[in-house]
């Protein structure tokens, strides 16, 4: 068998595997329950329910990777067939958006900035034409109030405004009475009483970006405005889920960092000199921002806590030696790391003194890492430094407005 028949059938098989993994997590987030939960599991109907979140989903992802994929053959550039990546974390009891996303391989160097900047533009500009097609139809066409009684039957036994209650005071519900509306749902409630608070137990919610607020506020025609979900429940809402997840792709694809799209579309605009300031420069923003999300387990400012000095003294040079294991592959040498780590250190504590509830996001750290570590900082020179058209300097315009529009400080909001 051909070397490239097999990589043919190991990328179908990739694709086989994330339409079953974004399934089966779409089925998890619209039931927010996991399929190996006992003693009432997600069963097969349900299954086949998380197919109106990752049809919507892949279908984004897969225009996104397709629009790098042709313009790089536009240019003649060898390029592999989108790579997929499953990712699902319900065996482990959380929830997950069913891919790592996706991927295609340049087999050859770029040789202009044209070239750099065309590839990389096109994909998020095709996926966030798909992506507002999926969210117009997701609030133009959202199923009735009750909708909602399918996944909460417990809303019921508080009446029709049952969202003056169970979003803003705390209470409570017996499993008895839900069984008598819901079998199979009161079979999976793990307690008899379940006392209930302003996050609806579950404390997590969906968050928001400048777009999809508007989206919110001006697409649901007037005659819908009543079925237009709370924050805690549009995670049961595929078409408006997986239309948040690609504008969050979108978005993340869209910094201005290393290789990233937006890291391709800021080196064609402004130019390598430029570009390693703004990377270098974002990058450690979100450091900064992503550490602040982690202030109160005691890393950052340790000895407010009633702690041990030692244990104080532990957390935090691990916490600085995790800044520098961060910037190790941003800074060439060993000297300007710790400089830059210590920096980083006394930036945040410095907010946290002087706001002690200031809070980030430690979701970042992971993709953080990633970026440091894997995709990188830095971005290649090219030989053909031409400048760009105006045509092409709008585009990049746009796809910077459409990352400000659409990325997400907290995009899962948890507490």
């Amino acid at each position: 068998m051909k070397k490239s028949t097999k990589r043919l059938i190991f990328q179908l098989v990739l694709v086989v595997l994330t339409l079953l993994s974004t399934t089966a997590a779409g089925a998890e987030w619209i039931y927010g329950y996991y399929f190996l939960y006992v003693p009432e599991p997600l069963g097969w109907a349900e299954f086949l329910d998380g197919l109106r979140y990752s049809l919507p989903f892949l279908l984004i992802l897969t225009v996104h990777e397709f629009g790098h994929y042709f313009t790089a053959r536009y240019h003649k550039v060898k390029v592999s067939l989108p790579y997929y990546f499953p990712f699902w974390l319900g065996f482990l009891g959380s929830m997950s958006l069913g891919t790592m996303g996706a991927f295609i391989r340049i087999r050859q160097r770029l040789s202009s900035v044209k070239q750099t900047f065309d590839i990389g533009v096109a994909g998020p500009l095709a996926g966030f034409v798909v992506a507002l097609l999926v969210l117009w139809y997701g609030f133009t066409h959202l199923p009735p109030k009750e909708y909602i009684y399918k996944i909460h039957p417990e809303y019921q036994l508080f009446g029709a405004n049952y969202q003056d209650i169970v979003y803003s005071k705390d209470t409570f519900f017996l499993k008895s009475d839900v069984a008598k509306l819901a079998p199979k749902q009161a079979a999976r409630l793990p307690y008899d009483t379940i006392y209930m608070h302003p996050n609806n137990g579950l404390n997590l919610s969906i968050g928001s970006s400048i777009l999809f607020d508007y989206m919110k506020a001006h697409w649901v025609p007037e005659t819908q405005l009543d079925r237009l979900p709370n924050s805690h429940e549009i995670m049961h809402y595929p078409y408006l889920l997986a239309g948040f997840f690609a504008l969050m792709f979108t978005a993340l694809n869209l910094l201005p960092v290393g290789q990233l799209d937006g890291g391709h579309v800021v080196f064609g605009m402004f130019g390598a000199r430029a570009h390693n300031f703004i990377s270098k420069s974002f990058y450690l923003i979100a450091i900064v921002y992503a550490g602040l999300g982690v202030g109160f387990m005691g890393f950052i400012n340790p000895f407010v806590f009633n702690i041990p000095l030692t244990d104080a003294l532990l957390h935090l040079l691990l916490y600085i030696a995790l800044l520098y294991y961060l910037v190790q592959k941003v800074f060439a040498t060993h000297l300007t790391r710790l400089m830059v780590a210590l920096a980083i250190y006394v930036t945040q504590a410095g907010l946290l003194y002087i706001w002690p509830h200031t809070t980030g996001y430690s979701g970042w750290f992971l993709f953080i890492l990633i970026l440091g570590r894997f995709i990188r900082v830095q971005h290649p020179m090219a030989e053909d430094t031409r400048r760009l058209s105006p045509f092409r300097l709008v585009l990049g315009g746009i796809a910077l407005l459409i990352f400000i529009l659409c990325f997400s400080l907290k995009p899962l909001i948890i507490g």
